[in-house]
């Protein structure tokens, strides 16, 4: 066993920015407050009560901002999550604040401009700070500066993509120095940096040249080159890291999350995360609401044109599956004429359909006849944007020969989808048909982002009204 003292520069120097980031962070909280006074409320002046508001509310800063972890170290890691973090935080603190005013009976002497327009700036500036730091910093790493050593455990293609990353982010502020080759026959494309066969060279490389980063990018099958590592470093003061090649056994992501205090890998689970899924389920309803509203009067002259043209009710149900598989009924005008249908066999409407009445073509040439599932929205059962839903007897037939298509269960369904805007929509008369929308959705549920549902929305508008295979 090796016993090595590093230089402690490094964790001095990050102890200094975490203090001088909560100095900051409390210094722009108070000009924020004294900010929003003068603009806001320039006649009413800064009262003790509002001075009082602003002292408590910078003690629990001082408190809360930590438990959000906006002072640990950001390195590598997404700059949206640390402004979430932020953000959250400071409303905490000003919750906490406001608690304390009325618990104190003096929450009625605040002006109520001025504490929301505080709210409001200070948290701009908390997060703009943060993203100007980070700028800097990204410039500092892109020169050479401020950088964390990185020397690469590992063989093949996982351990050369890992090298790539750190390679293509600069900004990150990690360099890769050496790698050590687990598997000697590997192959590697990699050149310019050292590379070593043997571990204990490997390890006597990394402490002459006081590397703080050792990642290890292998299998999980190989535990015992793990084990082998951990026990060679057991006594160093280095950074080691596992990330695993999990590309064959996971479905979605790799994100570590922590299940009843031990970390989880996610290999098949749900690919949104608990705030993406509020943000979708806000935006969802928000925007049902105001399609509603908005095209109530086409709704009103499409309900009463379905009426007079043909016999049987304006809406036409279908049991459904959305998310994790729950059966809900879905809405839409009726297209077709009323027929009698076998039971358990759904038959997919073709081109020149019998069935199909005049204005029934219209409104699936137009998707006009999926307007009322905005109501399946508002109830929770859809989203705007997501896997098309399908008849669950064709659910039935296609989830045993189409590979993946399970998961799209493991989100709501939605009105619109990836698959329909990039042509995959009407009958799915070969199999090969089904596969291609189910891939495509598949792609949605692994690159899911707010800006992509917005983007689908908008594809949608544009040329989605009309369509050749929508009959």
């Amino acid at each position: 066993m090796h016993t090595v003292i590093r230089k402690t520069a490094g964790r001095d120097l990050a102890e200094m920015e975490s203090v001088l980031a909560r100095l900051l962070d409390v210094m722009l909280i108070a000009l924020s407050a004294a900010l929003a006074s003068l603009v806001f409320t320039p006649a009413v002046g800064y009262s003790i009560v509002e001075g009082a508001f602003v002292a408590l509310d910078i003690a629990f800063a001082v408190l809360l901002l930590p438990c959000f972890g906006v002072y640990d170290s950001w390195r590598g890691r997404a700059k949206w999550r640390l402004c979430v973090n932020l953000v959250l935080g400071w409303i905490a603190v000003q919750v906490c604040g406001l608690v304390m005013l009325f618990l104190l009976h003096r929450a009625a002497s605040v002006s109520r401009l001025w504490c929301v327009s505080w709210t409001v700036i200070a948290a701009a500036t908390l997060v703009g700070s943060r993203l100007v730091v980070h700028e800097v910093l990204g410039r500092m790493r892109r020169g050479g500066r401020n950088l964390r050593m990185v020397a690469v455990a590992g063989a093949g293609a996982h351990r050369d993509g890992v090298i790539a990353n750190i390679m293509g982010s600069p900004d990150a502020g990690f360099r890769a120095v050496a790698t050590f080759d687990t598997r000697q026959d590997s192959g590697s494309e990699l050149t310019g940096l050292p590379s070593f066969s043997r571990l204990r060279e490997f390890a006597d490389w990394v402490r002459r040249e006081q590397i703080e980063e050792v990642w290890l990018a292998l299998p999980m099958s190989e535990e015992d080159t793990v084990l082998r590592i951990l026990e060679e470093f057991s006594g160093d003061l280095v950074n080691l890291r596992f990330i695993p090649d999990v590309r064959s056994l996971v479905m979605f992501d790799r994100n570590v999350v922590d299940l009843i205090g031990a970390p989880a890998i996610n290999l098949m689970a749900s690919p949104m995360t608990p705030y993406a899924l509020v943000q979708k389920a806000v935006f969802d309803r928000l925007f049902a609401s105001v399609a509603l509203l908005a095209l109530l009067p086409v709704m009103l002259s499409i309900a009463v044109a379905v009426k007079v043209t043909s016999k049987g009710p304006v809406l036409f149900t279908q049991r459904r599956k959305g998310a994790d598989g729950r059966v809900f009924r879905i809405y839409k005008f009726r297209s077709m004429r009323e027929h009698v249908a076998r039971p358990g066999v759904v038959r997919q409407a073709t081109r020149g359909d019998p069935r199909v009445t005049r204005v029934g073509a219209f409104l699936r040439r137009t998707s006009l006849d999926e307007l009322p599932q905005f109501l399946n929205v508002l109830r929770g059962e859809m989203s705007v944007v997501g896997p098309r839903p399908h008849a669950i007897e064709h659910d039935d037939e296609y989830r045993g020969v189409v590979d993946g298509y399970i998961h799209r269960y493991r989100i709501k369904p939605g009105i619109t989808g990836w698959a329909q805007v990039n042509g995959f929509r009407g009958e799915t008369d070969r199999v090969e048909k089904m596969q291609a929308r189910v891939e495509h959705d598949l792609y949605y549920l692994r690159n899911w982002s707010f800006g992509l549902d917005m983007r689908i929305v908008f594809a949608t508008v544009v040329r989605g009204l009309r369509h050749r295979n929508a009959y």
